[in-house]
């Protein structure tokens, strides 16, 4: 989750900049059926979660499914402006489950408390190009750190609004958005996304206005602001710089932060006092290093002022902090913690494809309302293999297996958890 930043004074001097100026992509438009494109992601998700000292309630939830991730992408007419369209279609098929085992996210829950045998969803966007400006309206996947739709489980979050990006001037991406609502990842209807607690009142309105820019090859810095009426005001900058030291050795620093201030009813309010609105800053910085085939990271997080750090009604993935891993975003109010990451990288062995990651994040000084000092944990471990060629290639096999612990079990109601997740995932092209 590393992007880049923009300020409106820097881009005030690019613009007079001719340097700057960049060739139309519209004058190289070659058709709506030309320049289209359609492809179909399969991904089948094996997920097992065990709440392993949990006194109330279900304390396992296993589920497999089967997804299906259809994208048509036109292209765009040619002439002075472009006109296309996008089509998404989704299906999610259930594969095991059971009355005892449901709840993991993969597909909506009846009234029995039974997963449904499948699901669908689907919209489509028409889509609008002047040089290299593209207005896009309808149905569509979100990027930006304070709008960011989520895709961790079966199937994809999808938001439905207007989008403008632009890339006018070389090494800037501007990029603006109105939204009104949003399907859940496991449902099929609109304004069924919750915010992070889990309440379900729907998204009326999310506006976001933000920018990247490279400032050389290594360096690069994004500047961000969103309103979500009712929840808060954002503000996110980010900081990424890269340096190779030699062909085999790099460096990297990543810095993250977020300001949320409650907005309107504050419909989200500090966990510790449902009187008291957000008012909090979460930031995070993060060091690289990678030595041929081995990187070593470093992280820490910390999040001060009134209430967590609040997202999930902006979607699913607006958390682009360094210790939002796994199972746990250890974004509590107050909440410290620091990170150690090791990455392997195969193919300097002679096995391209294959990589190994593990990592650990510890927590403390959380305000959770029943503490002021709650401590939580969490150990990942991950091998995944992409086949390089043949009829199988780019098929991905991936195995995610989570520890995560708790003090006082405040956290996600159980303070022992276990995570398993096998994914296998195929992209075929197939215009």
């Amino acid at each position: 989750m590393r992007v880049m930043k923009w300020s409106v004074i820097a881009l005030a001097v690019s613009a007079g900049t001719s340097q700057f100026a960049m060739a139309s992509a519209q004058d190289d438009a070659k058709g709506f059926v030309e320049d289209s494109t359609f492809s179909i992601n399969t991904r089948a998700l094996y997920f097992s979660r065990d709440k392993r000292n949990n006194n109330s309630g279900q304390s396992r939830s296993e589920e497999t499914g089967l997804g299906f991730n259809g994208l048509y992408q036109s292209g765009f007419t040619q002439g002075t402006i472009g006109v296309g369209v996008d089509a998404i279609g989704l299906l999610g098929l259930k594969l095991d489950s059971g009355k005892g085992r449901a709840g993991t996210g993969l597909f909506p829950t009846g009234s029995d408390g039974r997963s449904q045998d499948d699901y669908s969803k689907g919209g489509a966007a028409v889509k609008f190009r002047l040089s290299n400006t593209v207005l896009k309206i309808g149905d569509q996947y979100t990027t930006a750190p304070v709008f960011a739709s989520d895709d961790s489980r079966l199937l994809p979050e999808l938001p439905q609004g207007v989008s403008i990006t632009s890339n006018e001037i070389k090494d800037l991406k501007l990029e603006a958005g109105h939204f009104t609502s949003s399907v859940a990842q496991a449902q099929t209807y609109k304004d069924s996304i919750t915010d992070f607690p889990g309440n379900h009142v729907g998204l009326k309105e999310a506006n976001f206005v933000g920018g990247v820019y490279a400032w050389t090859p290594e360096f690069t810095t994004s500047l961000y602001y969103s309103k979500v009426e009712d929840y808060w005001k954002k503000l996110y900058a980010n900081v990424n710089w890269t340096h190779a030291l030699s062909a085999d050795q790099s460096l990297a620093v990543d810095f993250n932060i977020y300001s949320t201030k409650s907005d309107g009813a504050g419909l989200q309010r500090a966990e510790k006092d449902d009187t008291t609105k957000l008012d909090n800053r979460a930031y995070s910085l993060q060091g690289a290093y990678t030595y041929q085939a081995h990187t070593f990271t470093l992280a820490y997080q910390k999040v001060s002022g009134d209430g967590d750090y609040g997202y999930g009604i902006d979607g699913g993935g607006t958390v682009f902090l360094a210790n939002s891993i796994a199972r746990s975003d250890f974004n509590a109010e107050d909440e410290k913690s620091w990170q150690a990451r090791y990455d392997l990288n195969m193919a300097t062995f002679g096995v391209p494809g294959l990589s190994f990651m593990t990592r650990y994040v510890n927590g403390s000084g959380a305000n959770t309302g029943t503490t002021s000092n709650g401590k939580e944990w969490e150990r990942d471990i991950e091998a995944k293999y992409v086949i390089q060629s043949g009829p199988a290639k780019d098929l991905s096999l991936r195995v995610r297996q989570a520890t995560y612990r708790s003090s006082d079990g405040v956290y996600y109601g159980s303070s022992s958890i276990d995570e398993l997740r096998l994914i296998a995932q195929y992209p075929l092209n197939i215009l």
